[in-house]
């Protein structure tokens, strides 16, 4: 069943309600400060705001049924500002004929869309999903809003025949992605002509209204009668993780689950919005999910973050090498725990005790987790930061290598030794347990890319060990460099990674490693391949690649130069020194600033290549 109904057809159930500030239906939501002073603290900035005030003005844009799961795309109004009025588009949905649901927000990130398969799948779980489009694009069968969409609406291009309503920001601007106007700014206080205030003010802020439209979305999906008020979640990821955090201390939500943000100890420019002032009054269970390598939500200060909020329900799960996405036994951690936050139905183990020793000369963790569920692994990684974790670029945040140690189990605990590159630096450890789900469990994870699992990851605390304290100890370091950087032997894929759910690639960053960069001087790169058939494949450092065309059928010795690796304009890699990830996969596309992509690699025939000896050769 699909059926539509024209997009400017309001609806019938407006839920009237004062205003926050003014009680008139239309009065701005904030008066002028005419000469008063702005909020500076978070007290100030909220304490005399009510998200249930104004009028929610909602329009039905679109309705349609699938797969037993009610959708409509909506707006929704923040409220008024200089005068005009702001409504902010989403998804809503529900599973068709239940009531007493359980309500979720979702908040999407930069760049990205309210999009309804978070909407479906949430709803086939038994949730009630708003889905907000605070950037302006919207993603639902019939009614897609991309950039280019957003442009029209702007334009006001009623003619245009992909002309659609999506979200008005109206006086302010709070788009992504584009923004509005070119250069305005997502953290500044200064006026512009589209900010609230005329002077400087954290209601400037464009993290601010973003957090308004949070919020009223709370009071939409709080008020829809198939939902029970007393049980709504939110959750979002990167810039919707960071949403997700600032929007967890109004007292309606239950729980929280923001994903690569929302731990970043930053104060965007003002006490006001500091990340920290909102942490330090989270009182609802927190699910945080958190990549090593995540260059948004820095995995550095999730340790910072811990110790802020007021909650003793809280989780973490936290996969080594990644950067802004994850696998399905991570991805799951949101939706399992608002299963049994707003649902009663899961029970998450408890997060995995760790203690560390010095003794003997030897560094070593003793890991004791939960054993409420069935333990599929436990894996311990850890890294020696060269500086100051703060003082490490976006890049090398993305691209660290984190050691992996498989323990051994000793009774209940499993323990596990650290071999050390140096005692000059600190370690920074933590482990990993897998559990074994009794059911799989499918949804829309990073990018509403669709998963199913039937494990789920719970990370430990992480754990500092100071480089004083290893001298002390006498412990030495064991590890030493080589040219031999992959045997591919054993568990070696743990010291890989990819994201690919269909096809085989690994990726590492074991070459940026100090004990496996290429060596100075004049070294190419050998790598011995089997594969079953005649094939392509692709070997890729950072953004140059080159094409590896392989008989088949036995063991081939490739080895290759720099300059056979090329971008996509066709430059060569000038050597190997510098580069901080290495990639095999049987295709690749390369992005172009302008023009077609490049494409290298192809179909691959028969089953998954094997390797051996990945190594720096000199030439």
């Amino acid at each position: 069943m699909n059926r539509s109904i024209p997009y400017l057809v309001l609806s019938s159930w407006y839920l009237l309600i004062s205003c926050a500030t003014n009680t008139e239906k239309n009065a701005d939501t904030y008066s002028p400060l005419n000469g008063a002073e702005p909020p500076q603290s978070y007290d100030e900035l909220w304490s005399n705001y009510d998200p249930r005030a104004e009028p929610l003005d909602v329009e039905i844009l679109k309705e349609w049924e699938e797969e037993g799961i009610l959708m409509k795309v909506i707006r929704y109004r923040v409220g008024v500002f200089k005068g005009e009025k702001a409504m902010v588009a989403g998804i809503y949905g529900y599973p068709k004929g239940k009531s007493n649901l359980p309500g979720l927000v979702q908040i999407h990130g930069g760049g990205q869309y309210a999009d309804y398969r978070a909407v479906l799948e949430n709803g086939k779980r038994g949730y009630a999903t708003i889905s907000i489009s605070w950037g302006g694009r919207i993603n639902a069968p019939g009614y897609k809003v991309s950039p280019a969409e957003v442009k029209l609406f702007w334009a006001d291009s009623t003619d245009h025949p992909d002309y659609k309503l999506t979200t008005d920001w109206a006086a302010l601007d709070g788009y992504h992605a584009p923004h509005r106007e070119e250069g305005t700014s997502t953290t500044g206080i200064s006026p512009t002509k589209w900010t609230i205030d005329d002077v400087d003010s954290p209601r400037n802020n464009i993290w601010f209204i973003w957090t308004l439209a949070a919020r009223r979305a709370i009071t939409f999906i709080e008020r829809q009668q198939e939902v029970d008020s007393t049980r709504i979640g939110v959750y979002g990821h990167s810039m919707g993780g960071t949403l997700t955090t600032l929007t967890a201390t109004d007292s309606r939500v239950k729980a929280a689950a923001p994903s690569c943000g929302g731990v970043s100890l930053s104060d965007r420019g003002t006490e006001a919005l500091a990340d920290y002032n909102y942490l330090k009054r989270i009182t609802c269970p927190i699910m945080f999910l958190s990549p090593s390598n995540d260059f948004h939500g820095k995995f550095y200060d999730l340790k910072g973050a811990l110790t802020l909020i007021k909650t003793d329900q809280w989780r973490v799960t936290c996969s080594a090498h990644h950067s802004h996405q994850d696998t399905p036994e991570f991805e799951a951690a949101n939706i399992l725990w608002f299963d049994q936050i707003l649902k009663n139905k899961f029970e998450y183990p408890s997060t995995p005790e760790t203690k560390v020793s010095l003794e003997r000369g030897l560094a070593s963790i003793e890991v004791m987790p939960d054993t409420v569920k069935k333990i599929v692994s436990v894996d311990v990684y850890y890294w020696q930061p060269k500086v100051d974790p703060d003082e490490i670029s976006r890049d090398l945040r993305k691209t660290r290598f984190w050691h992996h140690t498989k323990p051994h189990k000793s009774g209940e605990k499993w323990v596990a030794e650290l071999a050390l590159e140096s005692v000059e630096r600190n370690i920074w450890v933590y482990a990993n347990v897998l559990y074994r789900l009794d059911e799989e469990v499918s949804g829309a994870g990073y990018y509403y890319r669709t998963y199913t699992t039937d494990k789920i990851n719970l990370s430990s605390k992480m754990k500092i060990i100071k480089a004083e304290d290893l001298q002390k100890a006498r412990v030495k370091a064991t590890l030493k460099p080589s040219s031999l950087i992959e045997t591919f032997e054993g568990d070696w894929e743990i010291d890989w990674f990819t994201y690919n759910r269909k096809e085989w690639e690994y990726k590492t960053h074991k070459i940026n490693n100090d004990l496996w960069k290429a060596p100075s001087g004049n070294y190419n790169l050998s790598i011995e391949i089997f594969s079953d058939h005649a094939n392509k494949m692709v070997i890729r450092a950072d953004s140059y690649a080159t094409e590896i065309d392989l008989k088949g059928g036995g063991w081939e010795v490739v080895e290759l130069t720099a300059d056979q690796f090329k971008n996509a304009m066709g430059d060569s890699l000038a050597d190997f020194m510098s580069i901080m990830e290495l990639e095999l996969s049987p295709e690749e596309r390369q992005k172009r600033p302008e023009g077609d992509p490049v494409y290298l690699g192809g179909d691959w025939k028969g089953g998954k290549p094997k390797f051996r000896n990945l190594r720096w050769i000199m030439h």
